[in-house]
């Protein structure tokens, strides 16, 4: 998953922020190391009897301007430097829309798809009980992401609850909504991503009605369910495995309901199956990369044939493949506005379950549109005012509250 190259990846955005800003030497060194990192080993006795230990980490980046915030995932590939890079970018995404969270990030080096729901649970309590002094409501807020859901959640927070030795809802967000999980809050992330790309359109008179997305789980399906309800057309769609092509256009929801019968997107009924890479290159108006970090490279970047490109993953577009993007006119909305859906969301959580009450759906999504439209308005802006790309607008302004927060509160040496 390239985690030591995405990390240099992050880093290189924020150097390039800190430049413009003209940010003291010192405060953008303080910014481009996270402020806690942990690693821990992890035993579970598999169903066999036989002992396992896993890596687990969570890395602390920058709390500044509120508690750490970040999801957990499980990946067989998952790196420190992934982590690292993962939580900078969450310290960002929070900031560009305002909320007061810092970033972070964690996860355990496993494949989920191989260990049985038993599994998952002990593996999660055990992750949960070695990190238990870096998290809390105050602290260190987790939430879920690639691989892991509201089910995960729920057992870190019966685990947390269980040592403190009352009901602590607000440790996680993403949770069932029997235990204190938001309305809407699954969504959120895919939501966002569609309120996004609508306003991109709209604000750059593209008359986009076309899309295509790569990687149909959670933030990938909401997407383009989202986008389908609008009167978009999704004529493409693509998991692990591969992905599928129809010109007249694809039903979200019952691709789905394939999926979780047959596993995969493959085998859709009426539709072409394509290759990942096919996908990233298909004649379309709307590309929404929501898959992992690192898809489009300098390598194939000139393949893209899409007007517009909005991350729905994580770093989804290199560096080089942001400059020849835009140097082919292709408009890339980032991933730290594009899919700040989910961390709004979190937050919206978060303060329902520190205050016990509770809103219903449509305040949620209502509330999650005001953010992502006003936020979406502010990067655009500071895009014109500076002449630059709407990623490097993003980052100024980002980098600039958290920076601005950093030199308020001082240094404590």
């Amino acid at each position: 998953m390239g985690g030591n190259n995405s990390y240099e990846m992050a880093v290189r955005q924020l150097t390039e922020a800190c430049r413009m800003l003209q940010l003291e030497r010192g405060i953008c060194e303080v910014l481009k190391q996270p402020q806690r990192v942990v690693q821990v080993s992890v035993p579970v006795r598999l169903d066999s009897g036989e002992i396992r230990v896993f890596t687990g980490y969570r890395v602390q980046h920058n709390n500044a301007r509120g508690p750490f915030k970040g999801g957990i995932r499980y990946h067989p590939e998952l790196t420190l430097g992934e982590v690292k890079a993962l939580a900078m970018w969450m310290t960002w995404k929070c900031a560009v829309v305002n909320i007061p969270f810092g970033g972070a990030k964690g996860g355990v080096v496993c494949n989920p798809k191989e260990l049985s729901q038993a599994e998952l649970e002990r593996l999660t309590r055990a992750y949960t009980s070695r990190i238990m002094d870096f998290i809390g409501p105050e602290r260190d807020i987790p939430a879920p992401d690639v691989y892991t859901n509201a089910q995960v959640m729920a057992w870190i927070m019966d685990t947390y609850s269980a040592h403190l030795g009352y009901p602590t809802p607000a440790v996680v967000t993403g949770k069932p909504v029997e235990i204190g999980g938001a309305p809407g809050r699954e969504a959120a992330t895919g939501r966002g991503v569609a309120i996004v790309a609508k306003e991109a359109a709209e604000r750059f008179n593209l008359s986009c009605k076309c899309v295509a997305v790569q990687g149909f789980g959670n933030v990938g399906y909401h997407a383009a369910k989202f986008l389908h309800e609008m009167g978009y057309r999704i004529l493409a769609v693509s998991d692990s495995k591969g992905g599928i092509f129809s010109e007249s256009g694809l039903d979200p929801e019952a691709v789905l309901e394939h999926k979780r019968r047959h596993g995969s997107v493959l085998g859709f009924p009426g539709a072409k199956e394509i290759t990942n890479e096919e996908l990233l290159s298909l004649e379309v108006d709307i590309l929404v990369p929501a898959a992992l970090e690192r898809v489009i490279t300098s390598a194939n970047a000139d393949n893209v044939n899409a007007k517009m490109v909005v991350e729905g993953a994580n770093g989804p577009v290199t560096p080089e493949a942001d400059r020849i993007l835009e140097e082919r006119s292709i408009l890339v909305v980032p991933d730290i506005l594009a899919n700040a859906g989910g961390v709004t969301g979190s937050y919206f959580e978060w303060v329902q379950n520190r205050n016990g009450f509770y809103w219903d759906e449509e305040r949620f999504n209502a509330e999650l549109e005001r953010v992502m439209s006003r936020s979406f308005i502010e990067v655009v802006e500071r895009a014109e005012q500076e002449s630059v790309s709407l990623r490097l607008a993003a980052y100024l302004l980002a980098v600039e509250r958290v920076a601005r927060v950093r030199e308020l509160r001082g240094i404590y040496e």
